[in-house]
């Protein structure tokens, strides 16, 4: 089972985490166990994880966890008890729980939301982009899609760097976006690292 994270703290859950790029259009960071979500949570300011935490159906809300790795380990086992809440009372015939985000085979699979965040005041937010005319593939002209394409169009495309200092990204978010929503929004991204240089990306012509 991969978990998925986006930029506004909403949580699903999917099969595998292609069938997560498939089907989500926005940038997003993914993790399969505790010890991944620790690891993405050592990037995150405090603040991100007590909102993630609070806005998790039936749980008591707190100022602060003593330790990141304590903070996502609630959070760890508050998802594993909605993913069972939401699991079918008839008998299961496998052993892997799916909270319902496992497709038929050849059907891609639809998300099974953990739940729906209600950001608080101090935690990170994506910046909503100014409204402005549609653009080739359906993207609105000043989203997150739209810079993140004017980059990679580029000569020599873009380095891992530049674009997360632009849209202020972790590596995964990155890495996420890229697997997601530019694949989702029809565009083909190369990545590629040059002798001596960075990772970088460029959508082929």
């Amino acid at each position: 089972m991969t978990f998925t994270i986006d930029i506004e703290n909403n949580i699903s859950a999917f099969a595998t985490q292609e069938e997560a790029a498939a089907a989500i259009t926005t940038a997003f960071e993914f993790f399969t166990n505790p010890k991944e979500l620790t690891q993405l949570a050592s990037t995150w300011p405090a603040e991100r994880l007590v909102a993630i935490w609070n806005s998790l159906p039936g749980v008591k809300p707190v100022k602060g966890f003593m330790t990141a790795k304590a903070g996502t380990g609630k959070i760890w086992d508050a998802i594993q008890r909605t993913c069972k809440a939401a699991e079918p009372a008839k008998p299961r015939t496998d052993k892997k729980a799916n909270c319902g985000a496992k497709a038929a085979k050849g059907v891609p699979a639809k998300a099974k939301a953990i739940k729906k965040a209600t950001p608080a005041k101090n935690a990170p937010k994506a910046k909503k982009s100014p409204a402005s005319e549609e653009k080739p593939n359906g993207i609105r002209g000043g989203s997150k899609t739209a810079q993140v394409v004017a980059l990679l169009q580029r000569k020599n495309g873009a380095t891992l760097s530049e674009i997360m200092e632009k849209m202020q990204w972790q590596k995964h978010t990155v890495r996420g976006f890229m697997a997601g929503a530019m694949k989702k929004a029809g565009y083909t991204v190369e990545s590629f690292q040059p002798e001596g240089g960075e990772r970088s990306y460029r959508i082929n012509a």
